[in-house]
């Protein structure tokens, strides 16, 4: 893959280096230097970007920027953290005195 389709792969799955990066679990340096020419990508991961250009720009993991908190509520990872907070009292109480730095969301309704 030429440094230039990887550019053109990229503005068609709209998505940034670093989010092509972790996608594909690299570091985002690897894919900079895929575009610029410094080193190119094995077969192996070719294939996976391939892949996934035929499933389009929603392969791409994207990095919530703290926007919808009901889009978090389909995180696997969330919902490990609620199951552990609802078992264990003492890491609640940890929690609750954390998240007394944080600005309640629901707030800005």
């Amino acid at each position: 893959m030429t440094p230039e389709a990887l550019k053109d792969l990229r503005k068609e799955l709209v998505c940034t280096a670093k989010e092509l990066a972790t996608t594909l679990g690299i570091e985002q340096s690897t894919v900079l230097a895929w575009e610029k020419g410094e080193l190119f990508p094995t077969k192996q991961y070719v294939d996976k970007m391939e892949a996934l250009r035929a499933k389009g720009p929603s392969s791409i993991v994207k990095k919530s920027k703290g926007g919808d908190p009901i889009k978090a509520l389909t995180d696997p990872e969330l919902w490990e953290i609620f199951r552990k907070l609802a078992a264990h009292k003492k890491l609640r109480d940890e929690v609750k005195k954390l998240a007394a730095a944080y600005k309640d969301p629901a707030a800005d309704e």
